[in-house]
């Protein structure tokens, strides 16, 4: 299936990298001119921002120039006032994603899934949400005290992969979650997927706003949609009321800083008084100044840097032509079409199928990363896959090559005589939500073995990494269906549980009123 471009909603603005204020980058100009005058810090951060004392090993490790740029809070011409270069360049973010306003994020997209959570909730406390969501908004759903109902995305069940949620299916489930006394008062789905499967946002977004909800996408491994022709739109652009962006992560800022976009539908009057208090309450008082600086410049970047995206689209389509020229490797996305939910893919996702090689896609990606170094996003029992950031073009020649030769190997020959691949359970359905999430949390509890954990109710979030999604929130039943994934997950090579007791997940943390 070919990436395709998605229509921008009426009224949306074009691209914005013909625009000359992208060039500018009003915040990490503002530190740079504050580090020029080379002043005499005689307050926090303890190291001075110079390479004297007890910060001269940091300043070895790191050179100067990131002390000298680490500034606190509220510093003039910095970020105090209404025009300060930080709300100019949370303006031009805003621009170039085709929001309404953005804020600057340095607790990564976790917190923005938390701050979404938490505003939403002053809308109304029932919340439908995908069920392979990020574990993240899990947490921000029992912090917010939020009452979630569920849609399923679609499955592949061949290599165990969760997708998307087409618009027809977010209406059925709308409808039920009405019919049944609960009617959503928000929606929040996953938009592009871990593998680079991308929703029809647009018309998700419609389906939301009629049963008078706004739609909140977690675009976390998105945040370059809507820089070049040959990417899907920027949902913000598509209609999304919230959307909340791991910049780091492909749009190449510091690990950790995110954005969170408010688009500029019906809600946004609503959600924005309750986005700025959700982000006072969740963010860091002495908020990195590293860290949003490269969100400046990465938007500079991205907004300017059609060329080289372009580049970066070229070596992945290089990289998959070469996989297909041989049988035992499959391109994941060339089967999306068998999806309703997938209307486009990311290309710069490049999804491995592995199953014909005979050996887990875990056992090679270990193998890559100790042979070779080379170090693959993720892996499944029957795939790899590869990012490639934004504006990079990595030698996706020499990975090819690795591939091959480990597959070759006589150690890959081993492992195929040893066993077939090592496949997990299916992917569990949820089990019933017997308690609120908040309830649950805070109930009396106690640890049981796996066995007698089945049939009660769990008191904790637990997610198999990778990719992050929640197999269990507070107050759902446990099945036994759910322990043996997690557990397979975590005896896995390269698999582990967050949130379980023990690195095996022997144990469940249950509620002790069940």
């Amino acid at each position: 299936m070919a990436p395709t471009r998605s229509t921008a909603v009426d009224g949306a603005r074009p691209l914005p990298a013909a625009d000359l204020r992208q060039w500018e980058t009003p915040y990490a100009d503002a530190l740079d001119r504050h580090a020029a005058r080379e002043p005499l810090a005689l307050m926090v951060p303890g190291h001075g921002g110079d390479e004297l004392g007890l910060s001269a090993r940091l300043a070895e490790y790191f050179g100067t120039r990131p002390l000298q740029l680490d500034v606190p809070m509220l510093i003039d011409d910095i970020d105090l006032g209404e025009d300060s270069p930080l709300s100019r360049s949370l303006d031009l973010a805003a621009e170039a994603w085709g929001a309404r306003r953005t804020w600057f994020l340095t607790g990564g997209a976790s917190q923005a899934n938390r701050v979404a959570a938490l505003a939403v909730r002053g809308l109304g406390e029932n919340i439908l949400t995908q069920r392979s969501a990020h574990s993240s908004f899990s947490d921000g759903i029992l912090s917010a005290g939020l009452v979630p109902s569920f849609v399923l995305p679609s499955i592949d069940t061949v290599h165990g992969v969760a997708h998307g949620v087409s618009p027809a299916a977010l209406d059925d489930a709308l409808a039920a979650a009405a019919a049944g006394g609960r009617p959503a008062d928000a929606v929040y789905i996953v938009s592009p997927s871990y593998f680079g499967a991308v929703a029809d946002v647009a018309g998700l977004a419609r389906v939301a706003h009629a049963h008078g909800a706004p739609l909140i996408v977690d675009g976390a491994w998105g945040p370059h949609l809507g820089f070049h022709p040959d990417l899907p739109e920027s949902p913000a652009r598509l209609g999304a009321d919230l959307v909340v962006s791991s910049t780091h992560k492909l749009g190449g800022s510091l690990t950790q800083s995110a954005m969170l976009h408010l688009g500029h539908g019906a809600f946004a009057d609503a959600l924005e008084p309750l986005i700025e208090r959700a982000v006072s309450i969740t963010a860091s008082t002495s908020t990195s100044s590293l860290l949003q600086a490269s969100l400046d410049i990465a938007r500079h970047s991205l907004a300017t840097g059609g060329e080289l995206i372009g580049r970066s689209i070229a070596v992945a389509d290089a990289f998959r032509d070469a996989l297909r020229d041989d049988p035992r490797f499959g391109v994941l996305s060339d089967g999306f079409g068998a999806f309703d939910d997938i209307v486009a893919v990311d290309p710069l996702r490049v999804a491995i199928d592995v199953s014909g090689t005979g050996v887990s896609g875990h056992w090679l990606r270990q193998r890559l990363l100790d042979a070779d170094g080379i170090f693959f996003e993720m892996s499944t029992a029957t795939s790899l896959v590869a990012l490639i950031g934004a504006g990079k073009t990595p030698d996706l020649v020499r990975a090819h090559r690795a591939l091959v030769a480990a597959v070759d190997s006589e150690e890959a020959r081993a492992e195929r005589s040893q066993a077939a691949v090592h496949g997990f359970p299916a992917l569990p359905e949820a089990g019933t939500l017997r308690m609120s999430p908040r309830d649950a949390f805070f109930a009396e509890t106690e640890l049981v073995p796996a066995a007698e954990a089945v049939g009660r109710v769990s008191a904790d979030t637990l997610a198999a990494y990778p990719p992050g999604i929640p197999n269990l929130i507070p107050g759902e039943e446990i099945t036994a269906q759910t322990v043996a994934f997690l557990q397979a997950v975590a005896a896995s090579p390269s698999g582990y549980v967050r949130g379980a007791a023990d690195n095996g997940v022997e144990r469940f943390r249950v509620t002790r009123q069940d």
